[in-house]
């Protein structure tokens, strides 16, 4: 007899792994194929670490806020060590216009019970020691956001879903579907088939081929971002700073020091990058080189250890797609995280159980129509 999945995720990532985990943690049967050799290998591995609810929409930061809640607890609640560190966000302004914008979306941001404020020039070089204070107007501060390490969080979540009873398939490729009166029946993979009540696409910078397999378009293409790590240094930053202003090549820069004392580093290039190529390039270090010891001098003599390229999965409005698809009835998106599928992944996750489920809470019908596959993209997320 064949067996039915309650749920076939497609993708180990920071989106799949989460989910994974908390279909079988509430008792359903849950498969996760992916076509790398472990969870995590994809873009996952690639981020940061940065962890914020400091958006500018109310879907993003009520996901953000509870994924803040199950990162800082999850050392508490699993026993394992994810590098938690609630070291706080900072969007320094040092123009006339960045201010202008905080300002106005920090009234937004503590509507939604964020706790945001903005702080006095002294104030932030309290805060971060050794920041520039030339031109420098003020920031917003968000105490509450933080980092982790990706790694050890994905390795935990994979832990976790395996002990509840969910299933991964790796180094498994899905080729197709079998589809029948508006559903899916089936999986198809270079291996084998597998049957599910419901599918979800989780597949990160490869969501689009997954979804047109299905014979559904999605606008999310990946563009390349390229990120760098530090040597160990004393502890000596408090929390990342996110440089809003847009120079030659770049349209923005951020930087923090994780756990461990090392500087992690990245930067928003301008134009994007559209692809998945993941081949460093020789412009990447210079360009932000310039730009972090032009805000912070004292790291001039900063030893970079190693630099690395991602994508992110972009939609045209830097919202990501979630929700049920109309031409079929049982296939579900997770997907266009715009290299925010980390800090949104466990609170996601948790959304995500109750749209399959239809387990609603209160602000989910109002949260997922930020996410709304079917929206018109013409809103834009100011800190994509």
């Amino acid at each position: 007899m064949k067996k039915t999945y309650d749920l076939i995720v497609i993708g180990s990532g920071s989106i799949g792994v989460p989910v994974a985990m908390e279909f079988a943690r509430n008792k359903q049967s849950v498969l996760v194929i992916d076509s790398l050799a472990s969870p995590g290998q994809g873009q996952d591995k690639k981020a940061i670490g940065g962890i914020r609810a400091t958006h500018s929409d109310k879907g993003k930061i009520l996901v953000s806020k509870r994924s803040i809640e199950i990162f800082s607890n999850w050392k508490g609640l699993y026993g394992d060590d994810i590098q938690w560190k609630d070291n706080g966000y900072s969007f320094p302004a040092y123009t006339e216009k960045d201010e202008g914008v905080l300002r106005d979306l920090l009234k937004i941001q503590q509507n939604f019970s964020l706790n945001i404020t903005w702080v006095s020039p002294e104030e932030y070089r309290e805060l971060n020691p050794g920041i520039t204070m030339d031109g420098l107007r003020g920031s917003t501060y968000s105490p509450q956001d933080g980092s982790a390490s990706p790694l050890l969080f994905t390795q935990s979540s994979y832990f976790k879903a395996n002990e509840y009873g969910a299933e991964f398939k790796f180094k498994e490729t899905v080729v197709g579907f079998e589809i029948e009166g508006g559903k899916i029946l089936s999986v198809k993979t270079n291996k084998g088939i597998y049957y599910s009540a419901n599918v979800l696409n989780t597949a990160g910078a490869y969501a689009k081929d997954v979804s047109l397999m299905a014979g559904i378009d999605i606008p999310v293409n990946p563009d390349s971002h390229e990120a760098g790590i530090s040597e160990p240094m004393n502890p000596f930053m408090g929390p990342m700073v996110v440089d809003m202003r847009e120079e030659p090549g770049s349209k923005n820069f951020y930087f923090y020091q994780n756990v461990e004392g090392q500087v992690v580093f990245c930067l928003t290039p301008d134009p994007p990058i559209w692809g998945i190529k993941n081949k460093s390039t020789s412009s990447f270090l210079p360009m932000i080189a310039k730009r972090i010891i032009n805000i912070m001098p004292v790291l001039k003599n900063l030893k970079v250890r190693r630099t690395w390229r991602g994508q992110y999965p972009m939609t045209p409005d830097g919202f990501p797609i979630v929700g049920k698809m109309h031409e079929l009835d049982n296939f579900y998106q997770a997907v266009g995280m715009c290299g925010q599928g980390f800090m949104l992944g466990p609170g996601m996750a948790e959304l995500i159980y109750r749209l399959i489920t239809q387990g609603y809470h209160s602000d989910d019908r109002e949260i997922l129509k930020s996410f709304d596959p079917y929206r018109d993209f013409k809103c834009q997320e100011v800190f994509k």
